[in-house]
């Protein structure tokens, strides 16, 4: 029965790219248009939430979210959520009607034809280059005031599954500081389990989302970003630790051996 359950996995990640693939031939006239101009972006944001809630809901998900402050539609945030999966950017935009531009892997957009668009819209960062990481702050500022909140996974790349979370990097904590906008923490804890980079593994199933209460940047200055991203490490850290679900899937590797 277990080739039964790999093969209909295999197939159900084939529709994954299916869908993302179609939907984005279809988006390209929309696409082209609304790229052009930074000004845009706001009505771009509105299609690209459409995409990803639809994509979440065909792939068989329901989120199931805990929000702890709702956030202030005409502000600016930094969202920092942890990463675990290909799932995480859609989810973030799936729940947060604010527009959001991510600070992305440059890597990305070698992709046909979703790389053009990724480029455009997303500030691209490479992680080799000390140029590239001094230009995103240059990109983030001239985002944040249009009014645009700016999303970075501060554990940079989606570590291994028997990785709790990676330590974070220092980008997400001294922009806030830098532009005194707050942070917004997330947990996403299932999509690990639930759709990995392991392609016999995963099913449909309910993603619980945990959007933390912002935390204030207001007054703090940028010797302080180690200590704030020291905290709120830690506080996800314990968080994630706490949820037996969450900590029995990446265990799981280390169990096996």
């Amino acid at each position: 029965m277990e080739w039964i359950r790999n093969f209909l996995r295999i197939l159900w990640r084939l529709w994954f790219y299916v869908f993302f693939g179609v939907s984005i031939l279809l988006m390209i006239p929309f696409l082209l248009i609304l790229t052009t101009r930074e000004s845009y972006y706001p009505f771009l944001y509105k299609i690209i939430r459409f995409f990803s809630k639809s994509l979440i809901f065909c792939m068989g998900f329901r989120l199931s979210t805990q929000i702890e402050e709702p956030l202030d539609r005409h502000k600016s945030y930094m969202f920092c959520p942890n990463h675990t999966s290909m799932l995480d950017p859609f989810i973030l935009i799936a729940m947060v009607p604010n527009p959001i531009v991510f600070v992305g892997k440059a890597e990305l957009s070698k992709i046909p034809v979703f790389g053009f668009f990724y480029k455009k819209v997303c500030i691209l960062v490479d992680r080799t280059s000390p140029k590239s990481r001094r230009d995103v702050y240059m990109k983030a500022k001239r985002r944040l005031q249009d009014g645009t909140s700016v999303a970075i996974f501060p554990e940079g790349l989606v570590p291994t599954e028997d990785v709790v979370l990676s330590p974070f990097k220092n980008g997400a904590f001294s922009l806030a500081i830098e532009h005194q906008i707050p942070i917004v923490p997330a947990l996403y804890y299932d999509c690990k389990r639930l759709f990995s980079w392991t392609i016999f593994k995963g099913s449909p199933g309910v993603l619980r989302v945990k959007q933390f209460a912002s935390i204030p940047t207001q007054g703090l200055e940028k010797k302080q970003a180690a200590a704030l991203k020291a905290s709120l490490y830690q506080k996800l850290y314990a968080a994630l630790e706490k949820d037996a679900a969450y900590m029995k899937d990446t265990n799981r590797l280390k169990n096996n051996e």
